[in-house]
């Protein structure tokens, strides 16, 4: 099997808790590579992406300084053929991941994405209540936004937006609401998720992708998952995702060569008390990444296992 390329993210000037900028060298601190090794990924952190500081403190030109360098980083590995972890950092890191990563895949073909989070991230400047650039990665990467953010990589929109669908939504504006229907984005709202249950919602996504696209990457924001099971996050919103669900639904994607990486944003160590967001970080990648040699049961008590120290 391949490497897989780790690329940490210190993104934090998008969101309004800069906190979780040091979200991915805890992780690595605490010897999440070492770990992953031992359950036989074959993982490598490439580099973690520091962000410039801003010195009249413009949050948008330190988003963009921060995703030109990770969309060249992200580009990079998916032109070498190598699948990619992008941690970030707060959510705005999506810019710079699927904007490099897609750049460099669209010759061979469309490319897909699925957002996994309780929030549409699709507010434009002049939507969003907070002004905060962690709301609005999901719009640039359709097209719409501050210019200087939706040309990184190159200036056409990174994705279709029938090639985009959303998963475990639970908490948006009507806005942005609005721009993703008029779109023609997917969206599985929450209360459909419980209806129909994760399992045939995350199929009907993973289909769908399939079928219209040479590739597709996941992006996953840990406020997707119930703050009970992921309490470190920037922006909880109760009623999210269980992980006994999403685990065995990802272990999936082992093995898919049309998977081109997994995203997973807004870890703040900040809040991790008892060090539950970070096992459950490990747990989100051993069952993507992990060979099939061992059960899923196998894999969920090894992440329980991870950063104890």
């Amino acid at each position: 099997m391949k490497i897989i390329r780790i690329i940490g993210v210190a993104s934090g000037w998008g969101a309004l808790d800069r906190r979780c900028e040091a979200g991915p060298e805890a992780l690595r601190r605490r010897g999440l590579v070492a770990h992953l090794r031992q359950q036989g990924m074959p993982v490598s952190w490439e580099i973690t992406i520091q962000p410039q500081e801003s010195q009249d403190d413009n949050a948008v030109m330190a988003v963009q300084a921060l995703s030109v360098e990770l969309s060249q980083v992200a580009g990079n590995v998916v032109a070498r053929g190598e699948p990619f972890i992008v941690l970030g950092g707060d959510h705005s890191c999506a810019i710079g991941t699927w904007s490099g990563a897609v750049s460099r895949r669209r010759i061979a073909g469309p490319v897909g994405l699925i957002w996994i989070d309780a929030h549409m991230d699709a507010h434009l400047p002049e939507t969003s209540p907070s002004g905060a650039l962690h709301g609005m990665p999901l719009a640039c990467l359709l097209g719409w936004g501050d210019p200087r953010l939706t040309a990184i990589g190159s200036p056409e929109p990174k994705f279709l937006p029938e090639n985009v669908v959303l998963i475990g939504v639970r908490s948006f504006e009507p806005e942005e609401h609005r721009l993703l229907q008029r779109l023609g984005v997917k969206v599985f709202f929450m209360d459909e998720v419980r209806r129909r249950g994760l399992s045939e919602v995350f199929y009907e996504a993973l289909g769908r992708i399939r079928d219209r696209t040479t590739g597709f990457g996941i992006s996953l924001d840990l406020d997707a998952i119930d703050p009970k099971e992921a309490p470190a996050v920037g922006s909880p919103v109760p009623g999210g995702l269980a992980k006994e669900e999403l685990l065995p639904l990802l272990r999936q994607l082992y093995g898919d060569p049309r998977l081109i990486g997994l995203e997973i944003a807004e870890y703040n160590p900040a809040l991790d008390e008892k060090q539950l967001t970070a096992r459950l970080i490990s747990e989100l990648l051993l069952s993507v990444f992990a060979p099939l040699r061992l059960p899923y049961e196998s894999y969920h008590r090894a992440g329980k296992a991870v950063l104890s120290a």
